[in-house]
């Protein structure tokens, strides 16, 4: 069993392999304090998208290094939005995306799809099937974390699909560990959906 999931690592250079499992454990970090909408997920989301920036791009997996290049602007994005405040009150607390920013997300999907495409059409990167999940990954992956940036709940539903497609993903790319956190991403994002809406709803009863 052991070997069946870790026989890639063998030829993997220790260094790597550290870094690797240092980046995972601080974007388990992150999900987590997603979940308790604490402001450190974007603290120890910025240490681990960098360290995953320069994994990816020695592994040359430029999908997966563009989404974490991607993570790390709108995490510092998200640490002064989520910092806003107008006195004493946060400025923009956990709410429900509007029309006009559902519409956005679809436009930041179809462009981040696009774009993607293209990269790996001109670096002649389309040589295996999950080249071509990358494409449709980034793109949820991208609105995923602008979502999450501006504190809307749906940042979760979006977290939720593309955890669980880049669970087998990533194990073919032959990165278990990240694998692992994927499922373990899974896990902890649908009960961050959960926790946002129980917020959500007290707000509602209250008003």
């Amino acid at each position: 069993m052991f070997e069946y999931f870790f026989a890639q690592y063998r030829d993997y250079p220790t260094l790597d392999i550290i870094l690797e499992i240092v980046a995972v454990i601080f974007g388990l970090l992150s999900v987590w304090y997603a979940k308790k909408d604490n402001i450190l997920v974007f603290h120890t989301g910025i240490v681990s998208t960098l360290i995953y920036v320069y994994l990816l791009w020695k592994w040359t997996l430029w999908g997966d290094m563009m989404i974490n290049g991607y993570y790390f602007i709108m995490s510092i994005y998200g640490l002064y939005h989520w910092t806003r405040k107008k006195g004493d009150v946060v400025e923009f607390p956990i709410s429900r995306a509007t029309k006009k920013e559902i519409i956005t997300g679809i436009v930041i999907f179809i462009a981040t799809f696009i774009f993607v495409s293209l990269v790996y059409h001109f670096f002649n990167k389309f040589t295996n099937w999950y080249s071509y999940v990358d494409t449709f990954l980034t793109g949820v992956f991208f609105v995923g974390m602008w979502l999450m940036a501006k504190r809307k709940i749906e940042n979760w539903i979006l977290w939720i699909i593309g955890d669980i497609i880049s669970i087998p993903l990533y194990f073919a790319k032959g990165v278990t560990f990240t694998s692992f956190q994927y499922l373990v991403f899974t896990i902890i994002a649908i009960f961050g959906y959960l926790e946002w809406r129980k917020i959500l709803d007290s707000k509602k009863q209250l008003s």
